[in-house]
């Protein structure tokens, strides 16, 4: 089922979840524990990440240094079919541009259509650690929006290869990212929410943001998208702070301010057992006032922390 199916067909505010694979090494088992504790709130869909591979140096016998190429967090696709099967339930397969050529993508996404998966969340992806700007693979997409269209292309049934005509049309629900507090890359929120909406005008249906700790900047982000004539359902991302590395560590990787009444409590506290707790009252407040806003989704960035995410969202329903 589409996600935009899920919100169409709601009656009150939906819950989905965000995870990562598991690193190189552990079992899908790791992710059955992470998610045990979260089913029980019936989520719509589950968010799986992408990860780019990464370009590292390893020491040879002979004292030199060879670079290979490591995914650490490879098995998306085989994740989504996993969580489908065990927990039936619907996923949400994140695209990226960074790592992959068209061709890697088409393959991808041919294999998700055979294994059922509705919808896609299409993005850009990060630079590789070694870049200070994002490159493009040699025949890759070097923009979200040059994915999406590859993503419509596929629905129309335009596939790379010319000799295939009339090709068999899928029919992917895509989403894209948007942020409050605009992309770090984009001069002002203007150009960003210009961005925004030609990937909505190139068939994308629905919005991701990136998190946030102020929800007024996600209201002041909406009705902005509005004015621009934006109009797909918003979803706003959320995400717990659980210790106070964080104050330093999500500004400098995510680019988003965190509210001063927020981490004055946080640098009060003496362990990090109170910052959870003073994390999971703020995650809580935010969550019900969305929620009273009538948002469609609550979609939470579990990112390792199930039981924080499940002590909070069980004080809302």
């Amino acid at each position: 089922m589409k996600v935009i199916e899920h919100i169409q067909q709601a009656k009150d505010t939906l819950i989905s979840f965000e995870i990562l694979p598991p690193l190189k090494g552990k079992s899908i088992q790791s992710i059955y524990d992470h998610l045990d504790p979260l089913m029980e709130f019936k989520p719509s869909f589950i968010n799986v990440t992408y990860h780019r591979s990464e370009q590292v140096f390893k020491k040879k016998a002979d004292g030199s240094f060879e670079k290979v190429e490591v995914r650490k967090r490879p098995g998306t696709v085989g994740i989504c079919a996993a969580l489908m099967n065990h927990y039936h339930i619907d996923t949400v397969p994140h695209l990226i541009c960074g790592g992959f050529n068209k061709r890697e993508t088409e393959d991808a996404l041919i294999d998700l259509h055979f294994l059922g998966v509705d919808n896609v969340l299409v993005l850009r992806g990060d630079a590789a650690k070694n870049e200070t700007f994002f490159e493009p693979e040699t025949n890759g997409n070097a923009y979200a929006i040059d994915l999406l269209k590859q993503v419509m292309d596929l629905n129309q049934g335009v596939y790379l290869e010319d000799d295939i005509r009339e090709g068999f049309r899928t029919n992917f629900c895509i989403g894209v990212a948007g942020y409050p507090e605009k992309h770090f890359e984009a001069p002002n929120l203007q150009t960003d929410l210009a961005y925004v909406k030609a990937k909505v005008d190139a068939g994308a249906e629905y919005i991701v943001t990136q998190m946030f700790f102020d929800n007024q900047k996600y209201f002041a982000f909406m009705q902005a998208c509005r004015d621009a004539g934006i109009n797909i359902p918003i979803i706003p991302g959320l995400k717990p702070i659980t210790n106070k590395k964080q104050l330093a560590v999500i500004p400098r990787t995510f680019h988003v301010d965190i509210p001063t009444e927020l981490s004055l409590e946080i640098m009060k506290c003496k362990v990090d057992a109170d910052v959870e707790k003073v994390g999971i009252e703020w995650l809580v407040e935010q969550s019900k006032e969305l929620k009273k806003a009538g948002v469609p989704v609550l979609h939470y960035y579990t990112l390792g922390k199930p039981r924080v995410i499940r002590d909070s969202v069980r004080q809302l329903f």
